[in-house]
């Protein structure tokens, strides 16, 4: 831990979250989020048929889906999905459905 010169010394957590914006990796892992917490940010209906695998550096999430119908159907729904997604602080640039 870091002297904050007043003689204490700075939260681990605190000097950690300094430390990932210093470092730049707060975008990746606002990202790197959408993965655990993918069936609050879409609903349980999407989550049932959907699974999120990874956010690419530029923003792209791949998600595997149970069938051809829902990809479809997803496909069309994309930028809704987004725009929910970027209200969410989730900065998703694109979303490529695959089938599982």
């Amino acid at each position: 831990m870091r002297n904050k010169g007043n003689g204490g010394s700075e939260p681990l957590g605190d000097a950690l979250a300094g430390y990932i914006k210093r470092a730049g990796l707060k975008r990746r892992l606002d990202q790197a989020s959408v993965i655990p917490e993918w069936a609050d940010l879409v609903g349980p209906q999407i989550a049932a048929v959907t699974t999120p695998h990874y956010v690419s550096q530029d923003g792209v999430l791949v998600v595997s889906v149970s069938s051809s119908a829902w990809m479809q159907e997803l496909q069309l729904m994309s930028p809704e999905i987004l725009k929910k997604l970027g209200k969410r602080g989730k900065k998703i640039k694109r979303i490529v459905w695959r089938g599982e």
